[in-house]
């Protein structure tokens, strides 16, 4: 008896299988291909060696992606949003961001690492800044475009 439950659940699971392939086919089939409508070529090539010439090196490409990579990160972005206002030393962030100090100064670490922000010692202090102005000026335009979009 089980057998036959057994047999008669997996022809069930097939017709669902099929039924559920034969619907997504048909949605593929309405949808364009990449290769019509806008994405379709033009009928006379472009000259693209200007652009190409342009384009980043994939080096440079990389390091970008890493540096922006190291904005990814929402505790990391507080604390570029911090250092904008102010030099701030690790216990003065750990107090702003409510968090540890081992968890701050690691992601300061990283932070430094990637050269978006810098340290300067006073004493056993350690204060933190960001590294120049460009960081200040990606992080401000980032965020109004975000706060347009």
């Amino acid at each position: 008896m089980d057998t036959d439950r057994r047999q008669r659940r997996m022809n069930t699971d097939a017709k669902s299988q099929a039924g559920a392939e034969v619907e997504e086919a048909a949605w593929r089939e309405d949808e364009p291909s990449e290769l019509e409508g806008e994405h379709a070529a033009p009928e006379q090539p472009r000259d693209l060696s200007a652009v190409k010439a342009a384009m980043l090196d994939d080096r440079s490409a990389l390091q970008l992606a890493d540096w922006l990579k190291a904005l990814s990160d929402p505790t990391r972005v507080k604390l570029v949003d911090a250092l904008m206002h102010s030099e701030l030393c690790v216990h003065d962030l750990t107090v702003l961001l409510g968090m540890n100090q081992s968890a701050v100064s690691h992601q300061l670490r990283y932070l430094r690492n990637m050269r978006i922000v810098k340290r300067r010692k006073e004493g056993k202090t350690v204060y933190y800044s960001l590294d120049d102005d460009h960081v200040e000026q990606v992080f401000r335009q980032t965020l109004e475009h975000v706060r347009h979009s």
